[in-house]
C-alpha cells in the first residue's frame, strides 16, 4: 500500500532573504571607514598677517599687481616675471624703506604671487605684504 507523503509547500515568508544581518554589516563597516579615515589636511602658504600701522608719511613702497591672468603689473608697466628681482632692487636702492606690497587677484595662481615674495627675498625685501582683489 502506497503511502502517500504530502509536500509541504514553501510558504512566502519562508523563501525570502531577510536582509537585516546584512544591513548591520555594512553600517558597521561604513562607522570603521569614517572613524579610521585618515583626514588629509591641505598645504599651504603660512602669511603672518601683521597688524595696521599708520604709514609713514615718506614712505612709498612698491606696489606689484598680478591678474586674473597671471601678469605682474607695476604701476602702469607690465613687467616679466623674470624681471621682478631686478625691478625691485632698483626700486629698493632708490627707497630703501621700501615694502613690497603684492596684490593678487582672486583668479590668479599662487605660484605667481609666491614666486614674487621670493623674488622680494632675493632682492633683500623682508617686508612683503599680500592682499588679494575681485573684480
Amino acid at each position: 500500500m502506497p503511502t502517500h507523503i504530502p509536500r509541504r509547500r514553501a510558504s512566502q515568508d519562508e523563501s525570502e532573504i531577510d536582509l537585516t544581518p546584512m544591513l548591520d554589516v555594512v553600517f558597521i563597516m561604513l562607522i570603521f571607514f569614517i572613524v579610521t579615515a585618515s583626514f588629509v589636511k591641505e598645504a599651504g602658504i603660512h602669511v603672518a598677517r601683521p597688524q595696521p600701522q599708520v604709514e609713514e608719511a615718506g614712505k612709498r613702497n612698491i606696489l606689484l599687481t598680478v591678474t586674473a591672468g597671471n601678469e605682474i603689473w607695476l604701476g602702469e608697466r607690465r613687467i616679466d616675471a623674470r624681471s621682478v628681482r631686478a625691478t625691485i632692487e632698483r626700486l629698493r636702492a632708490a627707497n630703501p624703506e621700501a615694502a613690497v606690497l603684492i596684490r593678487a587677484h582672486e583668479d590668479s595662481d599662487t605660484e605667481v604671487f609666491a614666486g614674487i615674495a621670493d623674488q622680494s627675498r632675493e632682492a633683500g625685501v623682508y617686508d612683503v605684504s599680500i592682499t588679494t582683489f575681485a573684480d
